[in-house]
Order: C-alpha cells, then sequence, then structure tokens
C-alpha cells in the first residue's frame, strides 16, 4: 500500500476540534475517514508541541554529522562543525 498525500490543515484542525468535543479515536477516524493510528499521532503531536505544522527533518542533520566525521576522520571538531553549518545554512 502506497503513501496517500498529505492531510490539509483544516483536516488537521478538525482532528484537534473533535478532540476537544471528547470524541474518541476511533469515532474521529470514522467521522473523518483517516486512520485511527493518523488521528493518535495528530493528537499526540499536538499535545506535546502544542502545534500541527509540520516540523523539519531531524534526523537529516544526524546523518550529515555522522557522513561528516566519517569522511574526515582526521579532522578535529571546529572544522567539521563549520562544515555542517555552512552544509545546513545555520
Amino acid at each position: 500500500m502506497g503513501r496517500s498525500q498529505e492531510l490539509s490543515e483544516f483536516k488537521y484542525g478538525t482532528v484537534i476540534a473533535c478532540h476537544l468535543c471528547n470524541k474518541s479515536i476511533r469515532e474521529i477516524s470514522l467521522l473523518l475517514n483517516i486512520p485511527q493510528t493518523t488521528v493518535s499521532g495528530i493528537i499526540t503531536k499536538w499535545k506535546q508541541l502544542g502545534t500541527t505544522a509540520t516540523q523539519p527533518q531531524s534526523e537529516w542533520g544526524q546523518r550529515m554529522l555522522k557522513y561528516t566525521v566519517c569522511r574526515s576522520r582526521q579532522l578535529s571538531a571546529e572544522p567539521i562543525a563549520k562544515d555542517l553549518q555552512t552544509s545546513c545554512r545555520l
């Protein structure tokens, strides 16, 4: 089964509104025709972050760090940090 498109902001808001009206995850899932795991994930994200906006992927920085360190094992931390800052545009 392939991945579907990302939900609209309206659907995210509707999930949160239903949750605030004390609807169960199953009820929200049936009402909006969204999988229960997606509904649960949206509610969990909203509780933890206070938003449903898409967050930047943090794994990319970790993979880039691992790649940079493995590629240049003889360098000290300072040149590696500068290299990461330029590649990540920090």
